[in-house]
């Protein structure tokens, strides 16, 4: 697997040669999640059967039931992820902002993340 680097931006990363990618890395698996996640049902317009279902799943006064296996079902369906290890998400009504930490196994290895959505 081969996947461009992002900067804390979430800009590509360029102009470093061989340090613009993961190459073969649990890192790239992991970033794979974090871009799969943050896709809405329905941007993307070459497949919009694809995104994380933000707006009748996640968002909203009565989804805390079924946010989490949205997004669990999300990170499962990423190419390289072989198993979620831990899991666990927050929410801050206050900065509007739900983050999500897991521990993921992929074909590279173990890692894990976390990212604020």
């Amino acid at each position: 697997m081969r996947y461009r680097k992002l900067d804390a931006n979430g800009d590509y990363v360029w102009g470093h040669q061989q340090g613009d990618f993961y190459r073969d890395q649990a890192e790239a698996v992991a970033q794979a999640v974090q871009t799969r996640l943050r896709l809405t049902l329905g941007e993307w317009f070459l497949d919009v059967t694809d995104g994380t279902p933000w707006n009748t799943q996640v968002l909203g006064k009565y989804t805390k039931d079924q946010y989490d296996a949205a997004i669990r079902d999300r990170i499962l369906g990423t190419q390289g992820v072989t198993e979620i290890v831990s899991y666990a998400s927050s929410v801050d009504s206050q900065a509007r902002a739900l983050t999500v930490t897991a521990t993921i196994n992929t074909q590279y290895g173990q890692t894990t993340f976390s990212t604020s959505l």
